[in-house]
């Protein structure tokens, strides 16, 4: 997510850290480098150039010519500007009778059956009784798409066939208050360009169900075009919040950063990936720290929390802080990592050095280095994963051949196992103090 805008800001930052106190001229300079980056990362002229303004105006005042670490207050300054352009996080309006009805709109492609799916999970985990109601009977894999995730989520799902999508959506509403559901989720139909047909039939829904929200998903990999289309949107329905989906892919950023500031409508959610638990609500002060390259501390803890069998992970970390965990343990670790998400997005949500280094890092290179060792250890026998110095060099070279690599591998695998090892005794004698240095 954004990583040739973090890039970009973190080398700038870096020539701000290695000078002591900071002329006027310095940060016109710094500025002037800001400013390209953000507009390289496709963000609205107008929005790069008020943010500049303000940042400029603070950095030449008592707050920076006073601070003990000049290039660091611009950087806070940053932080926190970007963090008023982004907007406040608004949550859903879930207040009054019931069904509270969710209708998303936006255009073909831009990802709104799938948000519809993802947003009935995160509900359902709320406690709330939810309805998908399929309103786009022009495009038949879309109305087989929804049903999928509704089998998948255990949530029921509501289509009439040949009935037109207001009226679909009133009997929909209809049924869901009288089956005691909480919720109903409208897919509605999307269009391959903002037209007058798309934006009637909108409107005549409103009319039939009076939404609770409506909800704009829009792809933000399309940089300014995702700032246009919101704004076309909400020049002829009353949209109340964005879901701003494919971010996981975005290396710009620039939808993210102008879209609140240019259309005035808050965003709610992020889409960070395909699965269905790869939804966010929307925190500015995160958002801006990822973007920023300060990791996502907040952000890792809530996946290893949602993902992660306490109780196991509590012992496992008491065997690795006594140093005498094994293979086993070592691949349970790693089936723990797989469940909280692809690589990449786990490597940008590190802060400080680890962040600096992790950024470093091919995530793709990562993942195939992350199945290797899988391969490495299920090819082991159950006694030689536990008690490793069992593996003398003919149980290396059986490894090798059963998990399609090479002694080398195996050998190196032993190593990082051993060093891992050591470093957690370390960690138990120091009590922790070389750990934190990592996250300076």
């Amino acid at each position: 997510m954004f990583e040739n805008l973090t890039e970009r800001l973190n080398n700038i930052f870096y020539q701000l850290r290695r000078r002591g106190k900071l002329s006027e001229a310095d940060v016109d300079a710094a500025m002037r480098e800001v400013r390209l980056a953000l507009l390289e990362a496709d963000v609205n002229y107008g929005v790069v150039k008020d943010f500049v303004a303000r940042v400029r105006e603070r950095s030449i005042g008592h707050e920076v010519s006073k601070a003990l670490n000049p290039g660091q207050q611009v950087i806070k300054i940053v932080h926190e500007e970007l963090i008023g352009t982004l907007g406040q996080p608004e949550r859903l309006n879930l207040a009054g009778p019931r069904p509270r009805v969710l209708m998303l709109v936006g255009l073909q492609g831009s990802g709104k059956t799938t948000a519809a799916g993802k947003l009935a999970r995160i509900l359902r985990t709320q406690g709330e009784r939810v309805m998908l109601v399929a309103c786009d009977p022009y495009r038949p894999a879309a109305v087989r798409q929804l049903e999928t995730l509704g089998e998948k989520l255990d949530v029921p799902v509501f289509f009439e066939p040949n009935v037109p999508p207001p009226e679909v959506a009133f009997h929909a509403a209809d049924k869901a208050q009288k089956g005691g559901y909480s919720i109903v989720i409208l897919d509605t139909a999307g269009r391959s360009q903002l037209d007058d047909a798309l934006m009637n039939e909108l409107r005549a829904i409103t009319k039939r169900v009076t939404p609770a929200e409506i909800l704009l998903v829009v792809d933000s990999m399309i940089g300014q075009e995702a700032v246009n289309i919101a704004k076309g949107f909400r020049d002829s329905v009353s949209l109340s919040g964005l879901i701003l989906t494919k971010m996981d892919g975005d290396a710009r950023g620039g939808a993210a950063i102008s879209i609140r500031s240019v259309t005035g409508v808050p965003i709610k959610f992020l889409g960070v990936g395909e699965a269905l638990d790869a939804l966010e609500a929307f925190d500015p002060g995160r958002l801006a720290s990822r973007i920023l390259g300060m990791g996502d501390v907040i952000g890792l803890i809530e996946k290893a929390e949602s993902a992660l069998d306490e109780q196991e992970a509590q012992k496992q970390a008491e065997k690795m802080m006594k140093g005498d965990f094994t293979l086993e343990d070592f691949a349970d670790q790693l089936r723990q990592v797989r469940k909280l998400g692809p690589i990449s997005q786990l490597l940008e949500m590190l802060p400080g050095q680890m962040g600096a280094a992790a950024r470093m890092v091919d995530p793709n290179d990562a993942e195939r280095q992350l199945k290797m060792t899988e391969a490495i250890i299920n090819s082991m026998t159950p006694r030689e994963r536990r008690n490793p110095d069992l593996l003398n060099a003919s149980r290396r070279r059986r490894i090798a051949r059963g998990s399609g690599t090479e002694v080398q591998d195996v050998n190196r695998l032993m190593k990082q196992y051993r060093d891992m090892q050591r470093m957690f005794k370390t960690i138990k004698k120091t009590g922790g103090r070389g750990l934190s240095r990592l996250f300076g």
